[in-house]
């Protein structure tokens, strides 16, 4: 018996393998860019500040299939969204080194948004619709990993063969051969588990809710506005700890770099442990909890009592606050209401790419203005905010 028969003997296990790659996939882009721009630069004669063109062009691709993606998964199917978005997202980076001009890029980057808004809100539907909060943990811990893998592709580009055009390529390729996968195993996502018998319970996928419908709850506004503030701090740290550590706190840049890499590090490391104790902890300590400590070590930082309590702070937010978006997607439904589920999981995905953009641009002007010691002092106040926001919204479901 071969891998492929086992796989259509056993769906459930086999779509879980590709949803994990198709994450690995959905992170290997974001980790080339950054890699590959000096190079970029070069070839198409951009100044630095260029890159915010292609950046921009992808978070409205993204915005806009994520935001869609409910009334795409009810019309079309989760497998039929999944395929097409991985072909988008395979033309668009292997565009990328075909066209001659940078704007062609850019146009190029609204596709690839578009790809990857998608095959990232159809992913966390179906997953959140199908398996528990452990395996939603691991999942997003598989972007990570893509994220990791991503550079060394791009390096190994560079380095051997001189051209950052191989690196998208190879990337490209790979999304192009998912796309394949997603083809050939469509009837599988819409495959019953028989295992419990003829009365199974209804999936997020199976309702048909408007749209209208949907954005006339509050709860969905509210639990939107909780991916927004949660999304616009994780980024925030991602992108603004480096210059607060050697810019406002003297660390040499070399000790700075780990440092700032312990917050990826230990992220990557929380998302993995919290998928082997999701299940037993449950959703709303993973949030409440990871938001605590993320609080605290934000105090921490502002405290700065010294430069090993700069690392500690690091390491503890980005272990803190890895479990919160998996948690918070997987509790979708018990927030708004399974028939809202679907078309919140794509409006949550929206907001995501919304506060992606935001807030660290506004830290950027407020550290600009003021100081860089600012972010912290910002930093803690959104995850209060997150907080009671969050308690507002276990309270506004358990009264529905």
């Amino acid at each position: 018996m071969n891998i492929w028969t086992k796989v259509k003997q056993y769906p459930r296990i086999g779509l879980i393998i590709l949803a994990y790659v198709a994450f690995i996939a959905l992170g290997m882009p974001d980790g080339l860019l950054g890699v590959a721009w000096p190079s970029i630069r070069t070839s198409f004669s951009i100044p630095l500040d260029a890159i915010g063109m292609l950046l921009t062009a992808a978070v409205a691709g993204y915005m806009t299939s994520s935001f869609l993606s409910g009334l795409l998964i009810t019309r079309l199917g989760v497998g039929k969204v999944l395929a097409a978005s991985c072909a988008m997202t395979g033309v668009a980076l292997i565009g990328y080194t075909i066209v001659p001009f940078w704007w062609m890029m850019v146009l190029l980057g609204v596709v690839a948004g578009l790809g990857a808004g998608a095959i990232d809100a159809g992913l966390n539907t179906y997953v959140a619709a199908h398996f528990g909060e452990g395996l939603m943990q691991w999942l997003h811990a598989s972007y990570g990993i893509g994220v990791t893998l991503g550079p060394i592709i791009m390096t190994i580009a560079l380095t051997t063969l001189n051209s950052w055009r191989v690196g998208y390529r190879v990337v490209g390729s790979f999304q192009l051969a998912l796309a394949a996968c997603f083809v050939l195993i469509l009837a599988m996502w819409n495959q019953k588990d028989t295992s419990a018998g003829s009365d199974e319970p209804k999936r997020l996928t199976d309702y048909k809710t408007p749209m209208g419908e949907t954005l006339r709850q509050p709860q969905v506004w509210l639990s939107a506005l909780l991916f927004f503030l949660y999304c616009g701090a994780e980024v925030s740290f991602g992108t603004w700890i480096y210059s607060l550590l050697i810019e406002s706190r003297g660390i040499a840049p070399a000790v700075a770099g780990l440092w700032a890499g312990s917050y990826w590090a230990t992220f990557t490391v929380g998302r993995v442990v919290a998928g082997l104790y999701a299940k037993r902890v449950g959703v709303n300590l993973l949030v409440l909890g990871g938001l605590v400590g993320a609080f605290c070590g934000t105090l921490l930082l502002v405290w700065n009592p010294s430069q090993f309590a700069n690392l500690l702070a690091v390491a503890l937010i980005g272990f803190s606050i890895a479990p919160i978006f998996p948690a918070l997607m997987s509790g979708t439904s018990r927030r708004v209401g399974a028939h809202f589920a679907a078309n919140t999981i794509g409006f949550q995905m929206a907001a995501t790419g919304l506060g992606m953009a935001v807030i660290p641009s506004l830290l950027g002007v407020l550290a600009r203005r003021i100081s860089l010691e600012i972010i912290p002092v910002c930093m803690a106040v959104v995850f209060a905010g997150l907080f009671g926001l969050y308690m507002i919204a276990v309270k506004s479901s358990s009264k529905a």
